[in-house]
């Protein structure tokens, strides 16, 4: 119930929000570890950008950053291992990546968790599908699991997240092995988001912003995006982190993935470019 005052109102804080704030809670005390990153997109968005002209359909940059992350990931499995008791650790074959997907339930726009399962064995494309049908299909699927979690007292829920956290396996089948989330990806300029502490990979995604870049010895106009890698200290040190981010890097700045098994070309970035200005 809404409550009404002179220079201000009470809201009721939304169930949801509040066991996301309670799931957060639970992994307080982490000793994350951050490296603050900028990826030239300039290449990938180029080719989406001419996908949409030529086709009018819309592929998505979130399912192009999950595919570039599950073939990192697949590539240095250690930066998604889990603790298993106090001397043993588990390393998932499968990286599944828990993303965050924006529904319409009741009218209403609801930021719900959505697990991308086995993304290192899908394609690009079979990860855009996936995400496109979570967003229409499957939200009445959805919403019933995300409504039966909010029906425990917040203390049971809490319970459940300490049972959780005791098996990798219920781990990997609630929360998946690597967590991405954006914070603004198509906003204007440079921003960066650090996330509170979750997984042993947590990969953040902010905005996009234009600046000048050297590309075979000339001063062109880039797109570079934002991201955050963050690493749990107590399983990842620096030197895979560091093999892991360049990779990741790599992947993304190339195109990986995009059109089958080729990227976009110099030239669609060049045409795009000359497009814009």
């Amino acid at each position: 119930m809404k409550q009404k005052h002179a220079d201000y109102k009470l809201v009721p804080y939304p169930k949801s929000r509040r066991f996301m704030a309670a799931a957060r809670r639970s992994v307080q005390g982490k000793p994350m570890m951050h490296g603050l990153i900028e990826v030239d997109v300039t290449r990938a968005r180029a080719f989406l950008r001419d996908h949409k002209a030529k086709t009018g359909e819309a592929l998505s940059f979130t399912a192009f950053i999950v595919a570039c992350a599950a073939k990192a990931v697949d590539e240095n499995k250690a930066v998604h291992a889990t603790r298993f008791g106090r001397k043993h650790l588990i390393v998932f074959e499968d990286v599944d990546v828990m993303t965050y997907i924006e529904r319409t339930v009741a009218g209403q726009k609801e930021i719900m968790p959505y697990i991308i399962r086995a993304a290192n064995r899908k394609t690009f494309r079979e990860i855009h599908q996936e995400i496109r049908a979570a967003q229409v299909e499957e939200v009445a699927k959805a919403v019933v699991g995300f409504k039966l979690v909010q029906l425990l007292p917040i203390f049971l829920f809490r319970f459940f997240l300490r049972m959780v956290e005791r098996s990798p396996q219920m781990e990997k089948k609630y929360r998946g092995t690597v967590e991405l989330s954006a914070v603004g990806m198509f906003g204007n300029g440079t921003a960066w988001g650090i996330p509170p502490a979750g997984l042993t990979l947590t990969i953040t995604v902010g905005s996009i912003g234009e600046r000048p870049g050297v590309v075979d010895g000339h001063i062109v106009m880039r797109e570079y995006l934002s991201m955050t890698i963050s690493f749990d200290h107590d399983i990842i040190d620096g030197a895979p982190a560091a093999r892991f981010t360049q990779r990741l890097k790599e992947l993304i700045e190339s195109g990986y993935g995009l059109d089958g098994s080729t990227v976009a070309s110099e030239q669609t970035v060049a045409e795009a470019a000359a497009k814009k200005s």
